[in-house]
């Protein structure tokens, strides 16, 4: 198989109000949602660094698709990380999280690997790490 991951699809209870968090709270570029006019279809995009989607889609919907049963998220399980390029990012970032009605996990701290990094929770329990890491900075937009 060869690294070609392009989407990272996150189940949530409330397609609206995730839509809501992480376009209007984190400011995150999307054409808002699609697909509604398929059962189970309804999914929002945006636009991340690269060519990588960030995809919102029900959990319920996608438990349909995959016959699974539906589960509760274990943020233990997943982290997401993002990288930002400046130290003083880390904690602009966090707060922006934590207005659009994100949960604190851990406020951003310095690290034992010299970076400085904090974690949050989005509404639906996913947990995100906004990381600044001075040996794996991205690349400036």
């Amino acid at each position: 198989m060869k690294p070609r991951i392009s989407v990272l699809t996150l189940g949530v209870s409330d397609l609206e109000r995730s839509l809501s968090f992480y376009r209007d709270g984190l400011g995150l570029p999307t054409k808002g949602i699609i697909g509604q006019e398929f059962e189970h279809g309804a999914v929002a995009f945006f636009d991340l660094s690269g060519s990588l989607k960030l995809a919102l889609w029900a959990q319920a919907d996608i438990a349909h698709d995959t016959g699974l049963p539906l589960q509760p998220v274990s943020p233990t399980a997943l982290t997401i990380g993002h990288n930002v390029t400046r130290h003083e990012e880390v904690d602009q970032c966090m707060e922006a999280a934590a207005r659009a009605g994100a949960e604190v996990i851990k406020p951003a701290q310095d690290t034992f690997y010299g970076g400085y990094a904090g974690y949050f929770r989005d509404p639906d329990g996913h947990l995100w790490e906004i990381v600044w890491n001075p040996d794996l900075l991205p690349p400036e937009d």
